[in-house]
């Protein structure tokens, strides 16, 4: 099969059938093979009774339904987990990414050898204020992080090789950093296309403002795990040793000082009226507990199930 369309979707009743007849338009002339991947996030509206309509017009739809909304990432996963297609889509299902732009990326792909191109939404038909400028500083921040010159990191339309979405692992709200996750799994060759935006139709966006919030701790999150996920002892060891010697130097520096003051009858101050004699005994506690945070970490990361997961491009036998 050339392609899977991945649709994750929470209560977009109007838009669906729509949104499949200008699939199919968009493909017609490519004579792809292709299945559209509908995954219903606990739709509270009659979401699932379009799709299963649907499914009966159109046999190459297949859809999954969630008991309740878990989130975008939860149904990336399961769509990922399903396709069978030698190139994925993913698209959202309020008409504001256009399957016109699928072809493209599927030339992009197959031609120029990318594993995943990104669409770029340029000129964008959203509020100013809540959504387009909080977004140029979400991406800036982002690439800034993870080394991915891409405009618009967390655009719904993207395509994807296979092999990338079998080889990552789509949770909590990591759908923002899908090309970070390829990246750290050894996927480098991520390109960008300009597509077209278009304004909402029908219903409103159910992101809200929080969403930028959680996106930059999600990125924080995402950044620490992939960094010093399987070695935690790096940074909290690193970090708890250089506390605890500066500590433990200043403590012994305090006391030899006032010892060597003593001896030759000079004044001096007693150590424990000093405030820095103080820092030295918060820094040494700071390191040491620190320094036990990483160890315990080692000792988790040892026993992960995961710990000798390592994805492999090629063998010879």
């Amino acid at each position: 099969m050339d392609l899977s369309i991945v649709i994750s979707l929470f209560n977009e009743e109007e838009s669906l059938r729509e949104l499949v007849e200008w699939i199919n338009r968009s493909l017609a002339p490519h004579k792809y093979t292709y299945e559209i991947i509908m995954v219903d996030d606990g739709s509270t509206d009659r979401s699932w009774e379009v799709i299963s309509a649907l499914s009966e017009q159109y046999p190459q739809i297949r859809a999954i339904g969630f008991r309740r909304n878990y989130g975008k990432s939860a149904a990336l996963y399961c769509g990922f987990e399903a396709a069978q297609g030698d190139i994925v889509v993913t698209m959202d299902a309020d008409l504001q990414d256009s399957p016109e732009e699928i072809p493209e990326m599927i030339r992009m792909i197959r031609e120029d050898g990318y594993d995943l191109v990104s669409g770029w939404k340029k000129k964008r038909y959203d509020n100013v204020a809540t959504k387009n400028l909080p977004s140029k500083l979400y991406n800036a921040t982002a690439r800034k992080v993870t080394g991915i010159k891409l405009h618009d990191m967390n655009c719904g339309l993207k395509a994807y090789r296979n092999e990338v979405v079998k080889n990552i692992e789509v949770y909590g709200e990591m759908h923002r950093f899908i090309p970070y996750l390829a990246k750290n799994a050894g996927f480098n060759k991520i390109g960008e296309k300009v597509v077209h935006h278009q304004a909402r139709k029908y219903g409103k966006s159910k992101f809200g403002m929080s969403r930028f919030i959680h996106g930059f701790l999600d990125l924080l999150s995402i950044w620490f795990l992939q960094k010093f996920g399987k070695k935690p002892m790096h940074l909290f060891g690193g970090i708890g040793t250089l506390l605890f010697l500066v500590g433990a130097v200043l403590a012994i520096w305090l006391i030899v000082a006032k010892l060597v003051a003593q001896s030759h009858g000079a004044p001096f101050r007693p150590v424990a009226d000093q405030p820095l004699f103080f820092l030295a005994l918060v820094a040494v506690l700071l390191g040491a507990q620190l320094f036990l945070t990483g160890f315990l970490g080692e000792l988790v990361a040892r026993n992960a199930q995961d710990r000798n997961r390592y994805n492999i491009k090629r063998t010879i036998r």
